[in-house]
């Protein structure tokens, strides 16, 4: 991604509304039973992970070949080709597999979303595909609706939905990362609160659900345990790397100006300004307990993330 692309990554941006779509089968996992992790083994199963170089993508498939798990990393240049822009590798890539882990690129949100859900889910479901966990967002009504399409395509199949926060991680491998190497991060979002998820904890998330039973046709909705505005973000990292990194506020057409100085098309500039503009309203704030409900213990708080990433030895 660009600077500054949906808070994900990429080929894994994030973030979405706890929307439920009102079927008693797709609770949010806030309202579902807690799940205690018990680190099933996955061996023999073969599983996808698509956009297999993004920040989760790598994690999920490092903790599904931990589990046992034949681990079918899907790329544009790795050895299973897997491109969101090419429908006609997908489905080579899913054959022999028996699961799925779908992030799709650049967003859940963005337009074509849907179409490619819906399609990927005929392909998976051609291709007696059993398991499928969705990265999604919170905050992202258009995101819902690409959900929904999978949904529909795959009945069958057993679907997760894990809804993410912003990634801490974008600071470091991110769209962030240029602004904290710089000292001064312009993001546009004012003074409102994000309670950001460590891609760690996600990952772990997801590979729960692809490898243990009792996920199917839940939403899971993970954050961080406290909400951070970008300026309080920027001050941990500042305390843990022993320089100064300030956060400098943009409004929406400021970021999209800086994004198209980057080289990134107009149209697209402007649709992540606004997304953001959206996201960053203040609905997103609320933490859940998404990851102590999947895992049976609590999300890395985003100080301890500062401090393991830009603590320097003296």
């Amino acid at each position: 991604m660009v600077p500054g692309g949906a808070g994900r990554e990429s080929g894994d941006m994030t973030t979405q509304t706890s929307h439920d779509n009102g079927s008693p089968r797709h609770a949010e996992s806030i309202d579902s039973p807690t799940i205690p992790a018990g680190s099933p083994s996955a061996a023999g199963r073969t599983i996808l992970v698509t956009s297999a170089t993004g920040k989760t993508g790598r994690r999920v498939a490092r903790g599904l070949a931990g589990r046992g798990a034949r681990v079918r990393s899907g790329s544009r240049t790795g050895t299973t080709r897997f491109d969101w822009t090419d429908p006609a590798g997908w489905g080579p890539a899913l054959d022999g597999a028996d699961s799925a882990y779908v992030s799709y690129y650049p967003d859940l949100a963005a337009p074509g979303a849907t179409d490619a859900m819906r399609a990927f889910g005929e392909l998976a479901t051609a291709h007696g595909i059993r398991r499928i966990t969705l990265l999604s967002g919170r905050g992202e009504p258009e995101a819902v609706i690409a959900e929904e399409a999978l949904r529909n395509a795959a009945p069958e199949t057993e679907l997760t939905v894990v809804r993410a926060a912003f990634f801490a991680q974008n600071f470091d491998e991110g769209f962030l990362a240029e602004g904290v190497a710089s000292g001064t991060i312009a993001f546009p979002a004012g003074t409102t609160a994000e309670p950001f998820v460590d891609a760690d904890d996600l990952a772990d998330v997801i590979v729960e659900t692809l490898t243990a039973d009792g996920h199917a046709g839940l939403i899971h909705e993970v954050t961080g345990p406290e909400a951070l505005t970008f300026a309080e973000a920027a001050a941990e990292i500042s305390r843990a790397a022993g320089r100064t990194v300030t956060y400098a506020p943009m409004t929406a057409p400021e970021y999209a100006a800086l994004l198209a100085g980057f080289g990134l098309p107009e149209p697209e500039a402007d649709w992540l300004a606004e997304l953001f503009a959206t996201l960053l309203d203040g609905h997103n704030t609320p933490v859940t307990d998404g990851v102590k409900r999947v895992l049976g213990r609590d999300p890395l708080p985003f100080s301890v993330y500062a401090r393991e990433t830009f603590e320097t030895s003296d």
